[in-house]
């Protein structure tokens, strides 16, 4: 009953990377109880303002490719509103109704038939592999082939195009671009590197790229790495988006439908599977980001009270001295009177003084009950 009124990520920060439809992706992420910091990696240039996608326009109507390989439903729809804008709607339209046409998965084909088209064939698997397994099975010599890009090269599947014969024509339809205001990106660098952030969302490979050139600007890069390694959960909507991540030794999560619901429903799954659960003086006590469950019900807790609270979860039963416990305190200099405050603010937050023990001369203690803690197992 308290999960549905909290929510499954109640008490966990969630960063969000996207440009596109990130205002969907935020409000999915706090219907189920997360704080999200919204650092946008990238912009999309606009369409109309794009002469490149202009001159591939032109050069197609020209001359009329054998296959056109739609990626994107957002790009295909942006690809033909454009051309109407500059009066060439009804001239690319007509190329496209003579050609091969290739929709990679059911949204693009569902914008190729909003259109008023219909496409040759789509794989059930929305993947670019098998879009390139099955050119390459019709023999590609001699074909020329249009390629509608999707904010990034796609280079293993242009050259394995172009050793097998063919002519690409890349379509350059939107272009991403780093934010015009890196401050949101650089709050959210600064959030993973201080662990701030329980996960990190990535719905784009571009984006994941351009976080970590911002970060290389900064001079944070390998901080960053490390955080991603280690402490921030990587979620990417799939695995093309995860590529970037993957070859810098970052462990990432998917799901197997690559669509936003099935990411949040994934994070509602791994974040609470990530959190300590331990039995605390006959209490039910799950440490979760910047909020704790007691016995189901959610107790938000400043930083400096999870800090301290994470340091004794993290030896649970045992003495964790005022020393210790002031390193771990933010910021907190060399006076041990501050952890007496953050200890009775931490107290104040959880509601049941009870479950951290003061230990005189000695320090702190969460009063584990170890008879209880097979109950919270798993």
């Amino acid at each position: 009953m308290d999960e549905q009124e909290h929510g499954p990520l109640a008490g966990f920060t969630i960063g969000v990377t996207a440009a596109r439809r990130a205002d969907e992706l935020i409000a999915l992420l706090r219907r189920r109880g997360a704080a999200v910091v919204h650092g946008p990696a990238l912009r999309i240039v606009p369409l109309a303002d794009d002469t490149e996608l202009l001159a591939a326009t032109k050069e197609l109507i020209g001359h009329a490719p054998d296959v056109v390989v739609a990626t994107t439903a957002i790009g295909f729809r942006g690809w033909v509103e454009a051309a109407e804008g500059w009066g060439y709607g009804d001239e690319l339209l007509a190329v496209l109704r003579d050609v091969e046409l290739l929709a990679r998965g059911p949204k693009v084909k569902g914008a190729v038939r909003a259109a008023g088209l219909t496409e040759s064939w789509s794989p059930s698997s929305e993947s670019m592999a098998e879009v390139l397994d099955r050119l390459l099975a019709e023999g590609v010599a001699g074909r020329r082939i249009a390629l509608q890009l999707h904010g990034e090269p796609l280079p293993g599947f242009v050259e394995a195009l172009t050793a097998g014969g063919a002519e690409v024509v890349g379509v350059p339809v939107y272009r991403w671009m780093p934010p015009e205001d890196l401050g949101p990106l650089d709050r959210l660098i600064d959030a993973t590197l201080a662990r701030g952030l329980d996960a990190v969302t990535f719905t784009s490979a571009p984006a994941a790229a351009s976080l970590f050139s911002r970060a290389a600007e900064r001079g944070v890069r390998d901080e960053l790495l490390a955080a991603l390694r280690h402490d921030v959960l990587a979620v990417c909507v799939g695995p093309v988006t995860a590529l970037p991540l993957q070859v810098e030794g970052i462990d990432t999560y998917q799901p197997e439908r690559f669509r936003l619901g099935p990411l949040v429903q994934l994070l509602c799954k791994e974040l609470p599977a990530r959190s300590r659960v331990l039995p605390v003086a006959g209490h039910r006590v799950e440490v979760r980001g910047h909020a704790v469950l007691v016995d189901g019900g959610l107790r938000p807790v400043p930083p400096a009270g999870m800090a301290l609270l994470g340091l004794l979860a993290r030896r649970p039963g045992w003495v964790v001295s005022r020393a210790d416990l002031l390193r771990a305190l933010p910021g907190a200099g060399r006076d041990e009177h501050a952890v007496e405050t953050a200890m009775a603010r931490l107290r104040t937050a959880l509601g049941t003084p009870k479950l951290i023990q003061t230990v005189v001369k000695r320090g702190y203690r969460l009063a584990l009950d170890p008879t209880a803690e097979e109950k919270y197992d798993g």
